[in-house]
């Protein structure tokens, strides 16, 4: 159970974390259900709960003298330790919260020093079978990385977007180690979980597209989805074509003031079947107004 601002900060059942993202309007919890009983505990750092089938983590590691780098391949390494020691070693699904996540210059900024971290932590690994991920940036000032993933004792299909070069082939221009993860996952075969979308934004190569339209960027971000899903659909013909009943999305916007405007475009692309929550919070490149991520089945 994921909770928002307004929500709880901590609760003693390890199955909840509130990450600190102030939501416009109504701030519902995100639920993610099993088919079957639920073991649930903590082990060091890592609060988790298991269906033996698929395993729900998370780890907060607090920044020491703001080495970043150092929290990051902290949490990751403990992560990869906990998930291939576990009955689900098969990363699905990850999220990262952090704080001012485009502070600094050059390779100094905090999200290219974030996936230095991260690599290290996740220690060897092959890019072509790498998780779902989301990057975005907290707004409280605290310097708490937060993350939290799923895994899933099978492995699932990562999907790439035709529109866009893959983040672990981005070019040497957007930091020393380029970023770990796939634009989507498809879960595990006979699996009646949904297509798992990483953050997506106006990205269409490696470039951002739309730097002072933020309506053009949410179109471009959908174009994108568009794209996604069409990749998924190749391997997964009775995916729907577009979002609908089954899909659950978090739109995460950089300017306070924007949210409305968001909120009532989103209402005017996605009609009234797709249920999602718009947060205040900031995205990984200065400019880009708006990110996307979530479910869709």
């Amino acid at each position: 159970m994921i909770g928002f601002a307004g929500h709880p900060a901590t609760h003693a059942d390890p199955r909840y974390l509130r990450v600190p993202l102030q939501p416009h309007g109504d701030a519902p919890l995100e639920v993610w259900r099993a088919g079957h009983g639920v073991r649930h505990g903590r082990d060091g750092n890592i609060a988790w709960a298991s269906d033996g089938q698929l395993t729900f983590g998370a780890i907060e590691i607090e920044e020491g003298d703001g080495d970043l780098i150092a929290a990051s391949e902290q949490a990751y390494r403990q992560l990869t330790d906990f998930v291939n020691g576990s009955d689900t070693p098969h990363l699905l699904r990850v999220w990262n919260y952090l704080d001012s996540i485009t502070v600094g210059d050059g390779d100094i900024e905090r999200y290219r020093q974030f996936c230095v971290g991260r690599a290290h932590g996740l220690g060897t690994f092959d890019a072509q079978s790498l998780p779902a991920a989301t990057a975005i940036g907290r707004c409280d000032t605290a310097r708490v990385l937060q993350v939290y993933w799923l895994s899933s004792a099978t492995t699932g299909t990562p999907v790439e977007n035709p529109r866009q070069v893959s983040a672990y082939h981005y070019p040497r221009q957007y930091g020393p180690q380029a970023p770990s993860f796939a634009r989507a996952m498809l879960p595990p075969a006979a699996s009646d979980m949904p297509l798992m979308l990483s953050g997506t934004a106006a990205v269409v190569g490696h470039a951002s597209q739309h730097a002072s339209d933020l309506v053009a960027q949410i179109h471009e971000t959908f174009r994108n989805f568009d794209a996604l899903i069409g990749a998924a659909r190749l391997k997964r013909p009775d995916l729907p074509a577009r979002f609908g009943h089954g899909a659950r999305l978090k739109v995460y916007v950089r300017d306070a003031g924007d949210l409305e405007l968001v909120d009532r475009t989103l209402r005017g692309v996605l009609g009234p079947n797709v249920r999602y929550i718009v947060l205040h919070a900031a995205i990984c490149r200065r400019e880009l107004a708006v990110e996307i991520d979530g479910v869709h089945a």
